[in-house]
């Protein structure tokens, strides 16, 4: 992890959260823990969590509909819609958490992913956009920094462990 930048960055004037990240793997590698269930589920949720997919379709309109599961069993389910796919290098979607019925609690977010290599070494940009300043204090006073930044890490030892077997 010698060259791996990061850095996270909270606009409260336009209710925006930018995350950069790179990764010491190829694109397509990081592409595909991003956008592939059996990865995902892997890397998704800050440990001791995990992050239990119940169903997943990446194409615009498509979803994916997952828990993030305590080690006690307790579930916290959410919605990720794709709104907009470019591949390999950008998707869009909107997050919301919702019952385990799929029910979704609204308002929810807008998330913005760019991908790109450089000698070997991707980065990933994120936007997170929230309808209102509200929200987005909410969901960093839930320790969204703190959390996100543990499961990109997770993401990280993933990639290494992937890149060495």
């Amino acid at each position: 992890m010698s060259h791996s930048q990061f850095d996270f960055t909270v606009d409260k004037s336009t209710h925006s959260v930018f995350i950069n990240r790179e990764f010491d793997a190829e694109q397509s590698l990081v592409w595909d823990a991003f956008t592939k269930q059996e990865l995902l589920d892997q890397w998704w949720a800050p440990k001791p969590w995990m992050s239990r997919t119940k169903s997943m379709d990446f194409k615009v309109g498509g979803r994916r509909f997952y828990a993030m599961v305590s080690p006690e069993g307790q579930e916290h389910w959410a919605i990720q819609k794709y709104t907009s796919i470019s591949p390999i290098t950008h998707f869009k979607m909107f997050n919301a958490f919702a019952d385990q019925d799929e029910n979704p609690q609204l308002p929810g977010s807008d998330w913005d992913f760019h991908f790109s290599e450089q000698n070997g070494i991707t980065k990933v940009s994120i936007t997170i956009y929230n309808d209102s300043l509200e929200r987005m204090e909410k969901m960093i006073e839930m320790g969204f920094k703190e959390g996100f930044t543990a499961t990109l890490n997770a993401l990280q030892e993933l990639l290494s462990h992937i890149k060495t077997s």
